[in-house]
């Protein structure tokens, strides 16, 4: 096999070593919201209109539009740890418009769909900005666009078959250097606006403020247990179970991610890949001279493993990606997130990427699981005769998609036929992961065959063109 760029030219360990002492287990994201806002667990029973499980962006996003369409409706929301100390709390911070993981996979899957699946992202990223203004969300929302990267030779013809309009602009060796400095990059493709920035934690707990000052009822530690509908009429609503009481709800809304679904039938629908990021300190004036970077985009390379980087408001660089870690039984669980060879790479590729950077600190690692599903987007459904309605699967782009999500759910569960609950992505099902040992047999299978295809020009193997056809594979 060839090598890629981060295996020829790799920065001293002693640099990598220097990087990574003293650097801190936890989200930069949560860790600069101190104080941040506390919320009562729930310690009685109570009856609402709408109950939402899930403190994250899907679950808020619910909570805030559900008031702003029904004032007068009771909602209440139960998280059961703290308001977006999840994914919401741990992403990347880009909020990108595409609701289908990219135009090549939603064209795979609805052909038919994909121009307006298109125009409804990018619709969905300009209400988002909209919302960010009038509920004045202090969230360092930037509309900075992103730059699809390459950084090998192959991937340059990759970025020319892209389309060119004047919000998607294709940046040659020199144009690319001169918007961010790094031996690496070849040639860009600069998408002026389909994505924005966010500082992911702000935003989660601004929602939630909204969210309390529109009359939302938050219980944080308030873990769900269980959804009871037996020997109950559709117009009883449910019985939303958990240690400290009872919702009885008419409507029941899922915005429970990565964590296992409520509802028997999703068991299997998602599977959590932990994804992992590392947080430089505040670089210096010199640094970020030496970087360029002054139009501030969200960066990405196209390798199947690839990494996503990125800006923060006071000019630290989150760089994460690459590993992508399942582990046996689809387990969710903190011991997870602490893994040293995956933050040593992290740092490798990184003084790869930016060697003039050299004796920059990390002063932030982290991971987070990402809800997996096997089309590589949300997928929505409802149960219990309308009862509830849910979404997951957002697979890494929920910071966005999760604002479109929460009007589906809505509209499903008011009884609304709209455009949005008529799409075939919505009403449609991706097949389900298989159990063990087989889910993990080939997840493993994958990541290995997709990262011998970046270390041999992209070509794809017999597995993964087999999983293409199958419509199970993916391409970054």
């Amino acid at each position: 096999m060839s090598s890629t760029i981060f295996d020829r030219a790799k920065p001293a360990a002693s640099v990598v070593a220097a990087s990574l002492t003293g650097t801190r287990q936890g989200s930069f994201w949560l860790d600069d919201l101190e104080p941040r806002t506390g919320y009562p667990a729930l310690t009685r029973d109570l009856r609402c209109d709408l109950a939402i499980v899930g403190g994250g962006y899907l679950g808020l996003w619910s909570a805030v539009l559900a008031k702003q369409q029904n004032p007068a409706a009771r909602v209440v929301l139960l998280e059961a740890r703290t308001v977006g100390w999840a994914a919401s709390g741990r992403n990347g911070g880009f909020c990108e418009a595409s609701l289908t993981h990219g135009e090549d996979n939603g064209r795979s899957r609805w052909p038919k769909e994909i121009a307006r699946l298109t125009e409804l992202g990018n619709e969905n990223l300009d209400e988002i900005e909209r919302a960010v203004a009038a509920l004045e969300l202090d969230c360092d929302f930037k509309r900075t666009g992103a730059i699809d990267l390459a950084v090998e030779e192959h991937q340059i013809e990759w970025l020319r078959e892209q389309t060119s309009d004047e919000n998607t602009v294709f940046l040659d060796e020199s144009a690319v250097q001169a918007e961010v400095t790094s031996p690496t990059y070849l040639a860009g493709v600069w998408h002026r606006r389909s994505n924005a920035l966010v500082h992911p934690g702000k935003l989660a707990a601004e929602l939630a403020r909204v969210a309390a000052e529109l009359g939302v009822e938050i219980f944080e530690h308030s873990l769900v247990h269980s959804i009871d509908t037996a020997g109950r009429r559709p117009a009883q609503g449910a019985r939303v179970v958990t240690t400290g009481g009872t919702v009885t709800a008419d409507k029941t809304a899922l915005a429970t991610n990565v964590f296992p679904s409520l509802l028997k039938r999703n068991k299997l629908a998602t599977v959590p890949v932990y994804d992992y990021v590392l947080m430089t300190e505040p670089l210096e004036p010199s640094q970020l001279a030496a970087i360029g970077w002054q139009n501030r985009q969200g960066l990405s390379d196209l390798a199947n493993q690839f990494h996503y980087y990125r800006l923060s408001a006071d000019n630290r660089i989150l760089f994460g990606g690459y590993d992508a870690v399942y582990h046996y039984g689809g387990r969710v669980r903190s011991g997870y997130e602490n893994r040293p060879e995956t933050f040593e790479k992290l740092s490798r590729h990184f003084f790869t990427t930016f060697p003039q950077l050299a004796g920059v600190r990390f002063s932030h690692k982290w991971a987070g699981a990402i809800d997996t599903s096997t089309q590589f987007c949300a997928f929505f459904g409802q149960a219990r005769q309308g009862r509830i309605s849910y979404a997951a699967g957002f697979t890494g782009l929920g910071v966005g998609a999760t604002h479109f999500a929460a009007k589906v759910m809505l509209d499903q569960l008011a009884g609304r036929t709209t455009e949005r609950t008529e799409l075939a992505m919505v009403r449609g099902s991706p097949l389900s992961f298989p159990p063990e040992p087989i889910a993990s047999l080939g997840i493993q299978a994958t990541r290995w065959a997709l990262n011998r295809a970046d270390h041999n020009r992209g070509k794809r193997n017999v597995l993964l063109k087999t999983l293409d056809a199958l419509g199970l594979g993916f391409d970054s």
